[in-house]
């Protein structure tokens, strides 16, 4: 049974304006706010308890170069990351939590998911523990680390 050339034209319309619409939404959700520090912003506000930084890097990342002071090491490859990290915030999505991985690269990504999953107020290190193109980083700079477990 052919369809009617204008409702053809009606179905393709409709079809062409899902797939744009689902184009422009992106796959993965909203994009996160870009919101970043400067380690050495990190590391005030950390120290100051106005963030909740986090470390998102590897066990064998920690043992080798440290963990921020007044950091916490958080495996963002743990299946219940996202439940860990909100214990640490108290059960408060709105508080504000600072990432910081290598170079910036997994703490960018790992934040559109966290704004997905309902955290508010994620805030990126993009130079990271071992620098990046937007700055030297914190080991670099200087800035005190801890052991890592």
């Amino acid at each position: 049974m052919a369809l009617k050339p204008t409702r053809r034209a009606v179905l393709f319309t409709m079809s062409a304006l899902v797939i744009v619409g689902a184009a422009m939404i992106g796959v993965g959700g909203p994009p996160a706010p870009r919101v970043a520090l400067t380690p050495g912003q990190a590391f005030e506000m950390a120290a100051a308890r106005e963030i909740l930084l986090i470390d998102i890097r590897r066990p064998d990342e920690w043992r080798a170069t440290g963990v921020p002071e007044f950091g916490t090491p958080l495996d963002m490859r743990q299946p219940d990351f996202t439940t860990q990290l909100a214990k640490l915030s108290g059960g408060d999505f709105t508080a504000p939590i600072a990432l910081i991985c290598a170079r910036g690269v997994r703490s960018a990504r790992l934040s559109s998911r966290l704004v997905s999953a309902g955290f508010t107020n994620v805030i990126d290190v993009p130079e990271g523990m071992l620098g990046s193109r937007t700055g030297p980083g914190w080991l670099r700079r200087g800035l005190p680390v801890k052991s890592g477990a």
